[in-house]
């Protein structure tokens, strides 16, 4: 086996693919990313001028991403039909049905009482 140097820390990224060779791992950067998107429940993080790097193993692939990130919260999305029962049962127009389903989190019920007054 091959001894690798480490020079205050670092390796040399030769050295360094070389013993991830010997471990069976296969590294490439993938070509022309313009961003990468992760969505979350309630958010999205974007990475942009995204540098990804592909490792692959045995039965895994692994992708590393460096770049810059910003985060967008989601709006929840409101069905029509969950709209229009709102307007019918608590008697509002479609914008406070709107805002009443997205401040209960899309909870009907919730909704409804809370422009009820209950």
């Amino acid at each position: 086996m091959e001894v690798v140097e480490v020079y205050r820390g670092r390796m040399d990224r030769r050295q360094m693919e070389r013993a991830m060779r010997q471990m069976g791992i296969k590294t490439r950067d993938l070509e022309n990313v313009r961003e990468v998107l992760i969505k979350l429940a309630d958010r999205e993080i974007v990475i942009s001028n995204a540098q990804v790097t592909l490792m692959e193993m045995p039965g895994q692939r692994t992708y590393q991403v460096v770049g810059e990130e910003t985060e967008r919260k989601l709006e929840l999305e409101v069905s029509e039909e969950d709209i229009k029962l709102v307007m019918e049962q608590a008697g509002v127009d479609r914008e406070a049905a709107i805002q009443a389903l997205r401040d209960a989190e899309g909870d009907l019920a919730r909704a409804i009482l809370k422009l009820k007054g209950g």
